[in-house]
């Protein structure tokens, strides 16, 4: 038998050990060789430089990504196989023969994954590519096309990765003596006991991390103190040290009181599972720390991007509450589905507020409250010399109170009796609005200028509208479209969303994977106690509900965290851009904690299968 051919019966009868591995890296290649397909793709030569980019920096992010997945995973199974390996050398096989076989074994991995990967790539790129179209609103029909481009360039990046991380078997065998490859699956990380100052120092920095993150970075005293762009870089910081403590002194002094405890330890298999546990916290926290960030950075990005891609109706219109506006004269629309066209005219004029002069658009009363009719709003009343500021660009955060001030307007002053940032004009066409009594109006020495303002239903699909009206006004003008802003968002929003939602996929496929990496070494190595309480009686039922518990707290705590950590981000999100995200966050967060749970199940799965396996 060759080399070769002990590789081959080798990975058989792992195979099921590596099935999330490979399946892992299966999906990676795939994602990776769409991003590569979308970027040489016919059905997006109108938005290809941003399709491009997006492809270009979401590849280079998941390359690194799996890169690190792969090397990392690596180790594991190298850990695994040390006694295997040792055996080998005890059998008088020599080192460089062992190495070739560690290194055969991860190449055929490799390129099997390589090959199924990019099959697979090929045959769903469609349906992807279709997920891609739906997103951005695009009414195109997908015609994907075989690229060649691609495969080269996902085969030659995937190869070198496979290729060095071979290497890594191959120098196992010549970096540890014979004894302690019989004994590697014994050795833990070794890592210091939990001491109460840590434990302290650990909740004292997430908890500095989530007050920094949750107040207004506008009014923050502590936001001016440490500046605007060094605070964020403080605040990951505060939560990623944080975060380690935790795993390394937080849970584990909770544990300690727990174990303890006589009355909790001594009921049923308490005492086992909290001994085991210690353990594997201790011995797992960085892992447990990466995970937990990792899995906050994918919810926090994630519903981030969602958020705005749940709320782009909202936004179009807020700064284009009427379909069409533009400046000058009306234009032929043949539709029925116009609910109003109507002309306004506005004055612009110079005004000084308080010494500083700002040029504003001035409209008669009569011609504002014929508007909110149309619009469905509250009329409006004002006398003598008072004013009414229109400013959809307010914010209380950063905006000066319009409400009691006064303002000159050549020989005219108007006192300024309240204001709203709800525009009823498309703020591309018309930005901050004042609203005066129509005697006031005409005394106004300013350019007088027609805008037309056109609703209909349905706007969103008034695409063929808004280039019609463009042909008939010029390019020369400008035309505030709310179906062209609206397309627009989409576009954009819904190409981050979908490079976020499969970076997303990939985060978590490598994160659970790794989790389960670890359960089942753990599970291997505690065989022999499980054998030992079956042999003195301890029925399956309870070693199950102990098994359920160890695996539980080893994914629940990283996904607890991770959610607590992008809550407090997301927050500082919505706060920052004026914006209610709840409800796409509570869908993201379902849904990743669905797949989550899933390597839950199978851990929990596989690590009761190697359990009864004696």
């Amino acid at each position: 038998m060759t080399l070769f051919d002990l590789a081959l019966k080798n990975i058989r009868r792992n195979m099921k050990s590596y099935s999330l591995y490979v399946g892992s890296m299966v999906f990676s290649i795939c994602i990776y060789f769409t991003f590569v397909t979308l970027k040489f793709s016919d059905d997006f030569a109108d938005g290809g430089s941003m399709i491009s980019t997006l492809m270009n920096v979401s590849s280079v992010m998941l390359i690194i990504f799996v890169a690190i997945f792969i090397a990392y995973s690596n180790s594991f199974f190298m850990k695994k196989r040390k006694k295997e390996v040792g055996l080998y050398s005890l059998l008088g096989v020599r080192k460089k023969q062992i190495g070739f076989l560690l290194f055969f074994e991860n190449m055929v991995i490799g390129l099997f994954s390589l090959i199924v990967g990019i099959l697979l790539g090929f045959f769903t790129s469609k349906g992807i590519l279709a997920i891609l179209i739906q997103l951005m609103n695009l009414d195109i029909v997908s015609s994907f096309t075989f690229s060649g481009e691609a495969v080269r360039q996902t085969m030659l990046l995937f190869m070198i990765i496979f290729f060095l991380t071979s290497l890594q078997g191959y120098f196992v065998i010549y970096q540890f003596k014979l004894i302690d490859l019989f004994h590697a699956e014994k050795k833990g990380e070794a890592l210091p006991k939990a001491k109460a100052i840590a434990a302290i120092l650990g909740v004292a920095m997430i908890g500095a991390g989530y007050y920094l993150a949750s107040v207004d970075m506008s009014t923050s005293q502590t936001w001016k103190m440490l500046g605007i762009l060094t605070t964020p870089l403080i605040i990951v910081l505060l939560v990623v040290f944080g975060t380690y403590l935790l795993f390394h002194s937080v849970t584990v002094f909770v544990l300690s009181k727990m174990k303890n405890n006589v009355h909790f330890a001594w009921r049923g298999l308490n005492l086992m599972t909290v001994s085991q546990m210690l353990y594997r916290i201790r011995g797992n926290a960085k892992t447990l720390t990466l995970i937990a960030i990792l899995s906050a950075t994918t919810i926090t990005a994630g519903g981030a991007v969602f958020g705005l891609y749940y709320n782009i109706g909202k936004e179009a219109q807020k700064y284009a509450p009427n379909t069409f506006m533009w400046q000058g004269n009306s234009v032929n629309i043949q539709s029925d589905a116009i609910i109003y066209n109507e002309n306004i005219e506005v004055k612009n004029s110079d005004l000084s507020i308080y010494g500083d002069v700002y040029n504003y658009a001035f409209i008669k009363l009569s011609q504002y409250n014929k508007i909110t009719s149309l619009q469905g709003k509250e009329a409006l009343t004002l006398l003598g010399n008072n004013a009414f500021i229109i400013d959809s660009f307010y914010d209380a955060r950063f905006s000066d109170d319009y409400t009691g001030k006064t303002m000159q307007v050549g020989e005219q002053t108007f006192t300024i009796e309240s204001f709203s940032d709800e525009s009823m004009f498309n703020t591309p066409s018309l930005f901050v609005v004042a609203v005066v009594t129509d005697k006031a109006y005409e005394a106004i020495q300013g350019e007088a200028v027609s805008y037309q303002m056109v609703e209909m239903k349905d706007e969103k699909n008034q695409l063929a509208v808004s280039d019609k009206i463009r042909e008939q006004i010029g390019e020369s003008e400008t035309l505030s479209s709310y179906p062209a802003i609206y397309q627009s968002m989409v576009q954009s929003y819904g190409a981050l969303l979908f490079a976020g939602s499969f970076l997303g996929l990939v985060f978590l496929m490598a994160m659970g994977s790794v989790i389960y990496f670890k359960m089942i070494t753990d599970a291997e190595e505690d065989r022999g106690k499980y054998e030992v309480l079956f042999k003195i009686g301890v029925n399956s039922k309870e070693m199950k509900k102990t098994i359920r518990a160890q695996v539980g707290l080893i994914f629940g705590i990283p996904l607890i965290l991770g959610i607590l950590h992008s809550v407090f981000a997301l927050k500082a999100f919505s706060t920052l851009f004026n914006m209610n995200i709840v409800t796409p966050v509570l869908i993201w967060i379902v849904v990743y904690s669905a797949i989550y749970g899933l390597y839950y199940v199978l851990t929990v799965s596989y690590f009761n299968k190697v359990i009864r396996q004696k």
